[in-house]
């Protein structure tokens, strides 16, 4: 929407950060305002209109703002600016560069550019003069950290174009002409290295958004092994406090099989947004031996930051994932956490008074946040090219309540569901994802099956649907045992209980802290998987529980050793002997092999 002559308003009543505005001219849904308060100019969007009143929520506070202050609303919706630069920023909900504010606290009316527009890049072209172009083709390059960030015909226009003229390989900055195009009605459009999109308008440049059907890597033995996600799918992180939904995703945005990284910070405590902050800088990039946050970018709308700016922060970030997967590039983006997005939709809804839904939410939240999950995905690109977004968002819910409508909800629109279990967080049980209450959807669709076969082999599902089994078992073996006792029992209970808690021990848990057990790849995920299965398989010969407690222990630890040393190394190697050994002492065919012998 854009508008030659600008409407302006006036302030006449005030209800926290939503201001009613009596307006002068035609208004659009989401467009942007700056509301005059002395020497300082205040961001806001219209969030509804009705007759000549413009309803706008103000992404700052307005403490001391009286009615009769000017406003002048700018044709336009909330925009990002979109151009090289933005790989290792933190930014806020609005796209403002902190780094380059001053003060312990952010200043009323104080914006930033989230560019450099003084700095030069080498401009690579990749297309000549003649050739035909439309929205989203990739003009040029110029590498930012090691990444090729592709310079695009803008995505606001419309139809075929013609190269004019285009730019020498040679240092230019974001500002300067890198290109002229021409419509079939001989009109000229100068293009540069920068653009501006509105964060809640998708970016649709792709030919082709075909179901997910890749694996995506994490590395996380318990998401790759249960519960795959895949490139360019969705997924989220239900749990209640302390229970490690943060630290989860900064082992995935760590180790996953991903280009770029963006964290969006959606309400999240200060505090742990300022450890993102110092924690990323130092981490290493397993993939590039570089520093990771090199190709990680931060929107941080902390819980002490505007409430209404938290809502734009998950769209601003959705829309740089947008950006970058128009370049052919894998985006993984992360939101921590989506149940204070939804709080602030609330917030504002209950002030426009609107018919409120379950938990006072609003009535569409259902809509809401489908329509966001939606714009993740995997695409093909004009030029054959691929590229995705993979969103994985977590959910923060009132007493760990999954019944209450963000989870609901978010559990509608996500096909993957990592569920946190406090028991297991409070047991130290790392990652703390629940096995059976968890799944993932994608497991349904045969592209992925396929893919799985290809890279784990044609028993893998087979391998999965048993080991699920196994835990459940166990589950209900150690619930009888704690009904009835240790002797109340059978000494099979006790050997299906152990069995699990070898699973759990071996394939579920894992080390953030070790160098090698933190990061898993698919191969020797595989590999230990079907060991730990074909122990589960072997009948045992115990003569008292203790017995059966006592030997799984030591396979446990046995076990583990293993997963501290690099595969297939003599190590490796010398710990699976020795467990094979250990297993000669209780397994029933062994016995009957000597006896035979």
């Amino acid at each position: 929407m854009e508008k030659n002559d600008k409407t302006t308003g006036t302030v006449s009543g005030i209800i926290a950060n939503l201001v009613v505005v009596d307006v002068d001219g035609p208004v659009g849904q989401n467009e942007i305002c700056f509301i005059t308060h002395g020497k300082e100019r205040l961001m806001a969007e219209v969030i509804k209109v009705t007759g000549d009143q413009a309803y706008v929520q103000v992404f700052e506070s307005t403490r001391g703002l009286r009615p009769g202050s000017k406003v002048d609303f700018e044709g336009h919706m909330l925009e990002v600016t979109l151009g090289p630069g933005m790989l290792s920023r933190n930014y806020d909900g609005l796209q403002n560069d902190l780094d380059k504010m001053e003060g312990v606290f952010l200043k009323r009316g104080d914006y930033t550019d989230p560019l450099n527009r003084e700095q030069k890049w080498n401009f690579k072209p990749l297309l000549e003069k003649g050739a035909e172009v439309i929205a989203g083709d990739w003009l040029g390059e110029v590498e930012e950290n090691q990444m090729p960030h592709r310079i695009m015909v803008p995505f606001k226009l419309e139809g075929t174009f013609t190269i004019k003229s285009i730019a020498k390989e040679g240092e230019y900055t974001v500002d300067d002409e890198i290109a002229v195009l021409e419509d079939k009605d001989g009109n000229s459009v100068s293009v540069n290295m920068v653009q501006k999109w509105p964060v809640k308008v998708p970016i649709k440049t792709h030919k082709e958004k075909p179901r997910p059907f890749k694996l995506l890597e994490t590395g996380v033995r318990c998401i790759d092994t249960l519960n795959p996600i895949t490139e360019g799918g969705t997924g989220f992180i239900p749990g209640p406090f302390g229970t490690g939904k943060t630290v989860l995703q900064h082992a995935i945005s760590k180790q996953a099989e991903a280009d770029i990284v963006i964290i969006a910070a959606c309400g999240e405590r200060a505090n742990e947004v300022v450890e993102i902050f110092k924690e990323f800088p130092e981490l290493d990039d397993p993939r590039t031996g570089r520093k990771l946050i090199e190709r990680t970018t931060i929107i941080a709308n902390t819980s002490n930051m505007p409430v209404a700016a938290r809502e734009a922060s998950v769209y601003t970030a959705m829309t740089l994932g947008e950006y970058y997967r128009a370049m052919g590039l894998k985006v993984l983006l992360m939101a921590d956490s989506t149940s204070r997005w939804a709080q602030a939709l609330r917030e504002m809804s209950n002030r426009l008074e609107e018919l409120p839904g379950p938990d006072a939410f609003p009535m569409d939240l259902s809509a809401i946040i489908s329509n966001f999950y939606s714009r993740a995905g995997f695409v093909y690109l004009n030029n054959e090219q691929t590229g995705s977004i993979t969103f994985i968002g977590t959910v923060s819910p009132a007493g760990g309540n999954l019944k209450e409508p963000v989870t609901e909800n978010t559990r509608k629109a996500a096909r993957c569901f990592y569920g946190l279990s406090q028991d297991r967080a409070d047991s130290k049980r790392y990652p703390a994802i629940d096995p059976i209450d968890s799944y993932s959807k994608y497991l349904e669709y045969p592209e992925l099956q396929e893919s799985l076969e290809k890279n784990m082999g044609e028993h893998w599902l087979e391998n999965v649907l048993k080991t699920k089994d196994i835990l459940f078992s166990g589950k209900e073996a150690d619930e009888q045992i704690n009904i009835l006792g240790d002797d109340g029992v059978p000494i099979d209970f006790h050997q299906r209980f152990w069995k699990a808690e070898l699973i759990d021990f071996v394939v579920l848990q894992q080390d953030a802290f070790d160098k090698i057990d933190a990061s898993t790849p698919l191969e020797r995920q595989k590999y230990m998987l079907e060991k730990v299965l074909n122990i589960a398989d072997t009948d045992f010969e115990f003569k008292n529980f203790e017995q059966v407690g006592e030997f799984f222990k030591r396979l446990i630890n046995q076990l583990k050793q293993m997963n501290y040393s690099e595969f297939d190394s003599e190590k490796f190697k010398t710990y699976e002997k020795e467990l094979e050994e250990m297993l000669g002492e209780f397994a029933v065919e062994t016995k009957k092999e000597a006896q035979a012998v």
